[in-house]
Formats: structure tokens, C-alpha cells, sequence
């Protein structure tokens, strides 16, 4: 039997174009976070895509195009505090919990969120 990674079991680039755009719509508008996404929400959107395609098992699409994801580097210059990776982590649940997908993978799927949430804590 193949083993299919998260991003091909919960389906692939399709399911993250779907995840993304609800995430940062939900995003950009909450009150609290909404300050740290100050560049073009369509960039934003696409270099998450990119990233998570990444980090769910699939093609290294964010390193191809913007080297290794060093994400807490690359967040280091926002002020990121664990009420704002709370926010971040119930605007991914809202919008993991709109894919049509069954609940067992939504739930493996929010579960890779968490650690890396508060991994982006610095203040």
C-alpha cells in the first residue's frame, strides 16, 4: 500500500487554494492579527500556499522559490504574542473546519498547527 502524505490525503493544491483563501479572509479581518498582515493579501496567500505545501508532505515549493522557510527568522521582525498565535490558531480552525474533508483529517491537520504557532511567539 502507497503512503499518501497529508497534503495529497486532504487534496492536494486544490484543498490549499480552498484553505488559504478562507484563512486570510478570516485573517484580515480579526481585530487582533489583522495588524500583522500588512503587505498584499494575494502574496501572503500564495507564499502560505507555497509553505504548507511544503510542510504537509508535498513538493518543496516554498524552498524552490524562497529558499529554506526559516519561519521564525522571517516572523522575528513582527511582534508575535501567544494571544496573537491563539487568534492565528482559531482563524486555521475555522477555516480547516470549512474543507470538505472528513473530521479525522481535519483534526490531523489542525494538529500540525499548534507547535508552530507558538514556535512564532516572541514578545
Amino acid at each position: 500500500m502507497e503512503h499518501l502524505t497529508l497534503y495529497e490525503r486532504i487534496g492536494g493544491e486544490a484543498a490549499l487554494r480552498l484553505l488559504t483563501d478562507r484563512f486570510y479572509d478570516l485573517v484580515f479581518e480579526h481585530e487582533l492579527i489583522s495588524r500583522l498582515f500588512k503587505s498584499d493579501k494575494e502574496e501572503i496567500k500564495e507564499k502560505q500556499r507555497l509553505f504548507l505545501t511544503q510542510f504537509l508532505g508535498g513538493p518543496q515549493l516554498y524552498s524552490e522559490v524562497h529558499g529554506h522557510p526559516m519561519m521564525r527568522a522571517r516572523h522575528m521582525p513582527h511582534t508575535i504574542t501567544e494571544d496573537d498565535a491563539v487568534a492565528w490558531l482559531q482563524c486555521m480552525s475555522a477555516a480547516v473546519g470549512e474543507l470538505p474533508i472528513e473530521k479525522e483529517l481535519k483534526d490531523e491537520l489542525f494538529d500540525r498547527f499548534p507547535r508552530t504557532a507558538f514556535f512564532m511567539v516572541n514578545s
